[in-house]
């Protein structure tokens, strides 16, 4: 299970009112790379593929695919609305470490 946040879920329906493309949600994945090993993934998508969990809150979707809910279950989704540091927050318990800056993970 993947919590979204107020703010994730309102940044979702922001984007994609803003990007009008008939995305009807947000992709999170997990590939690997980076220093620490992995890496999230974030993506618009017109449609969850058939074998996606999907997450919602207030209307907001958030699609996984099940290799990367294997890692980030449990995760909570959030939005940063700093001017400095403004982006989606990844808060995944899995996580044992990650890299200086705060893209890639290990497990």
């Amino acid at each position: 299970m993947i919590e979204l946040t107020e703010n994730a879920s309102k940044q979702i329906h922001k984007m994609i009112a803003k990007r009008a493309q008939g995305e009807t949600g947000l992709r999170l994945a997990v590939k690997a790379g980076g220093c620490s090993g992995f890496e999230y993934t974030f993506v618009w998508e017109a449609a969850p593929r058939p074998d996606d969990a999907v997450f919602e809150l207030e209307g907001a979707k958030l699609f996984v695919d099940p290799r990367s809910l294997r890692v980030v279950d449990g995760t909570v989704l959030d939005y940063d609305t700093a001017l400095i540091s403004r982006g989606f927050l990844v808060n995944n318990p899995h996580a044992k470490s990650t890299c200086g800056c705060g893209v890639s993970f290990s497990v």
